[in-house]
């Protein structure tokens, strides 16, 4: 009990405002917000942990859209919700009536009559994700505004063209786990470095998302890809704001050899250029299929151009002491198992995939913790209330 209450002492002193506001961007939020929802998670964690009952709500929906297949959001989102008590729902867009025409005004209020949370995954099309789920925002405030929501849900981005803020919190939780407190991450070098893979149109909302959090607290962040896939130029920009307001270091490398030499955490993975994907976007919503037969040909053919951008064993030898912390968002191609040559050595792999399945395992909580700041102005006294009525969740 000690360490819960610790933890909801700590929620409590950062200065919040993610009761008025949806978590779409990490870096639109404040230091003190982020770290919040670190210490909510943590706490919602430790709370199940010694078996209390964390369900905030009796009833309730949460809304799920995934535009994008998933395995390890979809489930997070789902194990997130029933964490606080709510019951999942679908919006299976191929049987609902926008297809006939309905606005996402509409669609956004008549989902949300008892919703407690909506969360999006929506990143095929760059320049749409992030401005749907602001567009379904606004609906979402003018219904509760004029009396036909009695609630305002929570947003989830579940991952969008630009960002992927579940992903980076659950990252973030997971290094502050490894090394044992936000403090120790200063001064780390991190190598988001961009790695071969077989397929292409992969969203950029990982490495963006990587880049645009860990410069928020002191690291040294270096990115690292060949020429021409480069990220939005705009988010370039706010990784090296971020590292200057917070004595951090961002810088750009050619080489994924210069990116890993004494590195503390690799986290290498494939993503496509944004001009791609602006290609891409612009023929899917054509459905110009011989055009993405004919990009895609192009793109794998120039991926393969840089096969040897591949994490082995002798690539990790060039980290600290050789024994760098390897991070992935999951699923990685993995050379010789999932593909026959992809981003990262199947030995490396094996010896950190338990790592890389701890560092999965927080999203639910870093899920839970933005419903939680979302829905409540004090969500360490709504927890309390819990911890003071120790129900337990499993009657043993």
């Amino acid at each position: 009990m000690n360490l819960i209450n610790h933890l909801l002492d700590c929620v409590r002193s950062k200065k919040s405002s993610l009761h008025q506001k949806d978590f779409l961007l990490t870096w639109e939020q404040s230091r003190d917000e982020l770290e919040q929802v670190l210490y909510l998670a943590e706490a919602l964690k430790t709370m199940r942990a010694a078996n209390i009952d964390t369900r905030v709500f009796n009833n309730g929906l949460g809304i799920s859209l995934f535009r994008d297949n998933s395995t390890r959001t979809r489930f997070s989102y789902a194990s997130a919700l029933n964490l606080v008590g709510l019951a999942q729902q679908d919006l299976d867009e191929g049987k609902s009536q926008i297809a006939h025409g309905e606005t996402v005004r509409e669609t956004a209020n008549m989902i949300a009559f008892c919703a407690e949370a909506i969360g999006i995954r929506d990143d095929m099309y760059l320049g749409a994700g992030n401005a749907y789920m602001r567009e379904v925002g606004e609906a979402l405030d003018e219904g509760y505004q004029a009396g036909v929501l009695p609630q305002r849900p929570a947003i989830v981005n579940l991952q969008c063209d630009i960002d992927h803020p579940t992903q980076a919190m659950a990252d973030l939780a997971w290094l502050k786990e490894h090394f044992g407190s936000l403090d120790n991450l200063r001064g780390k070098k991190i190598a988001m470095t961009w790695a071969y893979s077989p397929s292409y149109g992969k969203p950029l909302s990982v490495p963006q998302g990587i880049i645009g959090l860990m410069t928020r607290f002191g690291m040294d962040v270096t990115l690292a890809h060949p020429e021409g896939y480069g990220l939005l130029p705009d988010v370039l920009q706010t990784a090296a704001a971020n590292a200057t307001a917070s004595g951090g270091h961002f810088r750009q490398a050619a080489t994924m050899e210069e990116a890993f030499k004494d590195a503390d955490i690799v986290y290498p993975k494939s993503w496509a250029p944004w001009q791609i994907m602006q290609q891409r976007t612009e023929l899917l919503r054509a459905q110009d299929h011989d055009g993405l037969k004919a990009l895609e040909k192009t793109c794998l053919a120039e991926n393969a151009r840089h096969q040897h951008w591949h994490c082995t064993e002798e690539m990790m030898k060039l980290t600290r002491n050789g024994s760098a912390l390897y991070m992935h968002c999951l699923p990685a191609d993995i050379t010789g198992v999932s593909c026959a040559h992809g981003e990262v050595e199947a030995s490396v792999f094996e010896r950190y995939r338990i790592p890389t399945y701890k560092e999965a395992s927080w999203k639910p909580w870093i899920i839970a913790a933005m419903i939680l700041a979302r829905r409540f102005a004090d969500p360490a006294e709504v927890l309390a209330k819990r911890v003071a009525a120790a129900v337990p969740r499993v009657c043993q």
